[in-house]
């Protein structure tokens, strides 16, 4: 089989000779440690990383070239600094500071949108018509990807996640509560965006899956409850995904942290049918595989921890996942970007045990 018929089969629970073999990528700081320790030093980004260990995905995992976001992106100014930060105009009413060195994440000290007048500047920006969204060589493109022996996908798509960090997880909380109109309009302008754009390229181009994001959820559960999510956010992810349905697209994948069981039900009602990087520390992954066999597909799963101990740490911690494997519907990969206290020696150990799981035989040593 390829990669293309293994992708396909897995998401559909049929048998396959081996599951992909990907992994959710690396920290900019595991990268500088790793160069230290053998990674080659041009290798400089997930996707380098990855095609270098001869991963199948996450990171070099074919995306189609279409802006789902905002669009065009106002440009952002700096207007403070020193040795270990900038502070940083964002271009769209935000202010936040960026980190120079390492992972940490931008920090807001103004979100973007604060009020509904904010959001009236910001919403021509999800016009699915704004010239650039789609390249200009359209037609080229969709030949190129005609003949393909790989998965492609489209996306990505979000209605928590986005809004989320354009309001601060207090702003958006509030306004489910006080203004519950205004993000029903917010997650319609984006469902209307989706759409549009779907229909213009999908007419052209076969794909595989598509892609959400939404990082709702902290280490015991979601950030908003349930019923708001399924009244929210359910019916609105089936108005894009039964569009996609129409045009063969039943593969929705979501990117989620956290502890995410409360909000399974919600998202299969909704047609996403699939989750990474489920982290083990906060989910029982064999409960949720026997429970949503059949319907739903787990991505990750291997506690990043295992591979912080090493040795045979890491070999329990596979063997534990084999009758998951065994059962179908679950690729085992790191379950968040692998975090710089990993050394290289060990990743590759990993990898090296992790294929022999799931069947890998071809080589894939990079030094050879």
């Amino acid at each position: 089989m390829n990669h293309l018929e293994r992708f396909r089969r897995v998401f559909r629970f049929m048998d396959v000779d081996r599951v992909p073999d990907y992994e959710f990528g690396y920290w900019t700081e595991t990268i500088d440690r790793w160069h230290k320790e053998g990674l080659p030093t041009d290798k400089k980004t997930n996707r380098d990383v990855e095609l270098y260990l001869g991963l199948e995905g996450w990171d070099c995992v074919e995306m189609l070239p279409v802006r789902t976001g905002l669009w065009p992106i106002p440009p952002s100014r700096i207007i403070g600094e020193d040795d270990r930060q900038a502070i940083v105009d964002d271009g769209i009413g935000g202010i936040y500071i960026s980190y120079k060195k390492g992972s940490t994440p931008p920090h807001y000290t103004r979100y973007p949108i604060r009020s509904r007048s904010d959001w009236e500047k910001l919403k021509p920006f999800f016009d699915p018509d704004t010239p650039g969204r789609i390249p200009l060589n359209w037609d080229e493109i969709a030949e190129f990807y005609r003949y393909r022996d790989y998965p492609l996908g489209i996306g990505s798509f979000s209605l928590y996640g986005w809004l989320r960090n354009w309001m601060g997880v207090k702003g958006i909380s509030v306004a489910f509560y006080r203004d519950p109109d205004w993000v029903c309009e917010m997650m319609d302008t984006l469902v209307e965006l989706w759409i549009g754009l779907i229909r213009r390229v999908l007419r052209d181009v076969k794909v595989d899956f598509a892609t959400w994001w939404e990082d709702m959820c902290y280490n015991r559960g979601p950030l908003i409850s349930p019923r708001v999510f399924e009244e929210f956010m359910v019916p609105r992810y089936r108005r894009v995904t039964d569009v996609l349905r129409e045009y063969g697209v039943t593969v929705n994948i979501v990117d989620c942290d956290g502890e995410v069981s409360r909000l399974i039900e919600g998202w299969i009602k909704g047609g996403i049918n699939a989750l990474l990087p489920l982290e083990a520390r906060c989910n029982d992954i064999s409960k949720l595989s026997e429970d949503y066999h059949g319907r739903f597909v787990f991505m990750g799963g291997v506690d990043k921890m295992a591979l912080i101990a090493g040795g045979k740490t890491v070999d329990s911690t596979l063997e534990k996942l084999k009758p998951i494997l065994e059962a179908g519907g679950y690729i085992p990969m790191v379950d968040h970007r692998c975090p710089p206290e990993v050394s290289y020696q060990t990743y590759l150990y990993y990898l090296e045990r992790k294929r022999k799981l799931i069947g890998r035989r071809e080589s894939t040593d990079p030094s050879s």
